[in-house]
């Protein structure tokens, strides 16, 4: 018998007692001011957010942001949002290696942790949540601005509705950051470089 199998066999006759799950009846952290947190926690990992009432208001931000306004390619999933670049064309991801700024549609935002819930339910390829250098997320609220934000991660799973009809999705805050590489903060080293997110009130995607 190898050692491999000497050492499968002694984890096989260990016996873990099972333990109780922990009990989600605490008490959550919650928010009197949603919407403020959530901005507050996105600008310290080096995010923007912006409530607006249009997606017209949308544009003309997009259109002073310097990374989007010089972007040679720019992809938008986002009705009302220009861009060059029509996702649904492109047959390989590997093609999306060099687009400049993405703008994307979000489903509701987090205020504990400066997040917002994505899916791939209507992009084509789910690598452009990654790969381009700028970001920015468009969440429509059914009302005001805090109607699209939960307090918390608890709440945030509550909102989370397996339909089948996504088969990926992810909390993304903030541009991407590490710190691994000599104990130095790097923006960018394995994704965004930036990230806004527009809350647009009163809207529906």
């Amino acid at each position: 018998m190898s050692s491999k199998d000497n050492i499968l066999k002694a984890i096989r006759n260990q016996f873990v007692e099972s333990v109780p799950l922990p009990s989600l009846d605490q008490d959550w952290i919650d928010y009197e001011d949603r919407v403020a947190h959530f901005a507050e926690t996105l600008e310290s990992v080096g995010g923007a957010a912006h409530v607006v009432q249009s997606m017209e208001q949308v544009q003309e931000i997009l259109s002073q942001v310097p990374q989007y306004a010089d972007a040679k390619k720019c992809v938008s999933t986002v009705s009302g949002i220009s861009a060059n670049v029509d996702l649904n064309t492109i047959g390989d991801p590997h093609e999306l290696e060099d687009i400049d700024f993405a703008v994307l549609q979000g489903q509701f935002a987090v205020a504990e942790n400066g997040a917002v819930w994505i899916t791939d339910r209507d992009v084509k390829h789910r690598v452009i949540y990654f790969i381009p250098q700028y970001l920015a997320f468009v969440v429509h609220c059914p009302g005001d601005a805090a109607s699209a934000i939960v307090s918390n991660m608890y709440q945030a799973y509550e909102q989370i509705k397996l339909t089948g009809e996504a088969e990926f999705g992810a909390f993304i805050s903030g541009p991407s950051k590490t710190a691994d590489i000599e104990q130095s903060l790097v923006i960018g080293a394995h994704g965004a470089r930036s990230l806004h997110v527009f809350l647009v009130e009163n809207q529906t995607p």
